[in-house]
């Protein structure tokens, strides 16, 4: 300290450098108002949390990003209170979406929202003499908020049959995004397949996440032999092309075992080849960090390496890894869409976006019923969402 008080004694300041330079003293006179009281905005100092929030609040696509994935995961919970109706119920294949009006058919306003459902006429295309299609304005359906319809368990427990719109005639339906080769709605089914989407990316994320992390911290502090051979074996994980392994590995369990089983296989699959990456990551900030004047004190104070990792390098870590799940939840859902687009991932009767997607593989059924394609609606708003999120966090964590 000596030395350093002498060498900044020793350094020339400009004539001016007193009145440039702000002390200690304007400053704290600056937190004072002219009545003598402190300013409310330097009472209280603010955690890092707080500072974080403050500026994650002024991203609004962060911001919006997380309504987006606040009201996914509600979706997804009460996906059966959202569902107008029985994703699992028949009727006429291949219907084309209802058109919404607030009129009735002769002109008349009409405070609830109705729909004209569409069915075919005994008129014939002269073309391709196929019944002309168009919507019935003599049977409207009207919809509501919190109307009746099939019965469900919330939360898989509490048995109910209210739902959060639909057709206020239970009898009636309605198919805003139309319905599929079986005639089921595509809205319903969509809504419903959320959980299995969102449930395959957030488990998938997870795993990778605490592997990576762990995998990554260790590898960067520890160093020496045990860091070569982990490296080795992240290098070699990285190495594979991960499509054709999903694709192998997914086709090693057999079509009759369980839904469950499968589903844990298929995360199974995901986790173990996406966590190298992360690990990487972790490792690299971790190098920066074990070199740090802190770091070096707790090992010359005689810190364990165990709390050394939870308590000075984790903490500095997690919010490059905060940001990293937010980014990798969309990766996860375009792979497990991918993957059920091949037929890879979920298999029916259980229901997920990717599966859904199966009944685009028909260039001929695309052409004549686009609204197949409406599945793809969810994962854009998905990946959005959390897409947003995790730029906005990433500015906000910055710490400088």
């Amino acid at each position: 300290m000596m030395a350093r008080d002498t060498i900044d004694q020793s350094i020339p300041l400009p004539p001016d450098a007193g009145a440039a330079m702000p002390t200690a003293a304007t400053e704290s006179q600056a937190d004072v108002n002219s009545a003598g009281a402190i300013n409310p905005r330097y009472a209280n100092s603010e955690s890092y949390s707080s500072l974080v929030w403050r500026r994650f609040r002024r991203s609004i696509m962060g911001m919006l990003g997380m309504i987006l994935v606040v009201l996914l995961l509600l979706v997804a919970v009460f996906a059966d209170f959202f569902a107008p109706h029985d994703p699992k119920q028949t009727n006429i294949g291949f219907a084309p979406p209802d058109t919404i009006s607030f009129f009735h058919a002769d002109g008349s306003f009409s405070p609830l929202p109705v729909v004209y459902p569409i069915s075919e006429g005994e008129e014939l295309d002269p073309v391709t003499f196929q019944p002309i299609v168009g919507p019935d304005y003599e049977n409207p359906t009207e919809l509501g908020f919190f109307v009746p319809g099939y019965a469900y368990h919330i939360l898989w427990v509490i048995p109910a049959n209210i739902h959060f719109f639909g057709p206020t005639d239970p009898a009636k339906t309605f198919h805003l995004l139309g319905t599929d080769k079986f005639g089921r709605d595509i809205l319903s089914r969509g809504i419903v397949g959320s959980r299995i989407s969102l449930t395959i990316a957030l488990v998938v994320t997870l795993l990778t996440t605490v592997v990576g992390t762990l995998v990554g911290i260790t590898s960067g502090y520890l160093g020496g032999r045990f860091d070569r051979w982990t490296q080795k074996f992240v290098e070699f994980v990285l190495a594979f092309p991960q499509l054709p392994l999903y694709l192998a590995l997914t086709s090693l369990i057999p079509i009759t075992a369980p839904s469950n089983v499968f589903i844990a296989f298929v995360i199974g699959v995901m986790a173990v080849l996406g966590w190298a990456q992360l690990s990487r990551e972790v490792r690299s900030k971790t190098l920066s960090l074990a070199r740090i004047e802190y770091v070096r004190a707790a090992i010359a104070v005689g810190s364990s390496d165990g709390r050394i990792i939870t308590r000075h390098i984790l903490p500095n870590v997690l919010s490059h890894v905060i940001v990293a799940v937010t980014l990798s939840v969309p990766s996860v859902v375009l792979l497990e869409s991918f993957l059920g687009f091949l037929g890879f991932a979920v298999k029916p009767p259980l229901i997920s976006w990717g599966l859904m997607l199966q009944d685009t593989g028909s260039f001929s059924v695309i052409g004549s019923y686009p609204w197949i394609l409406s599945p793809v609606i969810f994962v854009l708003i998905t990946v959005f969402a959390f897409n947003a999120l995790g730029d906005g966090l990433r500015d906000a964590v910055d710490p400088y």
